[in-house]
């Protein structure tokens, strides 16, 4: 299947069929993720995964419409980050060198740039940033899914007090920003059957 197929097909999956995705095919989607394009590189977000039954479980509550938790095989928690400060960005740094097997100090020009662009943001634009960047995230998850066969959902639609208490996030410091559940359609889903409805080229399009 080409990657225009896999697009066609692709649609946001109200009920699954509960079957457990193979751990390579989940590896390959979280690794597209970690693959992601992000600003300055970064990646000012945490992806959690939840597969354990029981989890899935305490999480269904949190959700306004929780059929996709309860019957999908894994859910993918995105959390965008509230702060970006001098620790991050040191071990951001840190990271670069021993990937790359550069000194540290070779890296100051770079590092003393992002510095000056971040430390000039408001805490609420480093977050809305963050945001941002999360949902490119989100973009490239569901597009390696489709490639590999797999549905998905992506969620807003949670209480944000709760999903958070439930997951232990600090609400002072991340955010979830959205959800995406992965797993496999179930045949009781009949909005696999309907057909894709997109603006046409002309509405959408405007070459200059």
């Amino acid at each position: 299947m080409n990657y225009l197929e896999a697009l066609s097909r692709r649609y946001s999956v109200k009920k699954f069929n509960s079957e457990i995705i193979p751990q390579e095919t989940l590896h390959n989607i979280l690794e597209s993720g970690k693959l992601s394009a992000s600003s300055l590189g970064l990646q000012p977000y945490e992806i959690l995964v939840v597969g354990s039954e029981n989890m899935k479980q305490k999480l269904i509550p949190a959700f306004y419409n929780p059929s996709q938790i309860s019957t999908c095989s894994h859910l993918i928690v995105i959390i965008s980050k509230k702060i970006v400060d001098d620790n991050y960005i040191n071990g951001y740094f840190r990271h670069i060198s021993k990937v790359r097997e550069t000194p540290l100090n070779t890296l100051d020009l770079f590092k003393n740039s992002i510095n000056q662009h971040i430390n000039q943001k408001t805490q609420d634009e480093i977050f809305n940033w963050a945001e941002k960047q999360s949902y490119i995230v989100l973009a490239n998850l569901m597009y390696a899914a489709a490639i590999e066969n797999i549905d998905t959902c992506p969620m807003e639609g949670f209480r944000q007090d709760l999903i958070e208490e439930i997951l232990e996030i600090n609400p002072e410091t991340e955010k979830v920003t959205v959800t995406l559940a992965l797993g496999y359609r179930s045949e009781e889903d009949h909005f696999q059957h309907m057909k894709k409805v997109r603006k046409p080229n002309e509405k959408l399009f405007k070459f200059i």
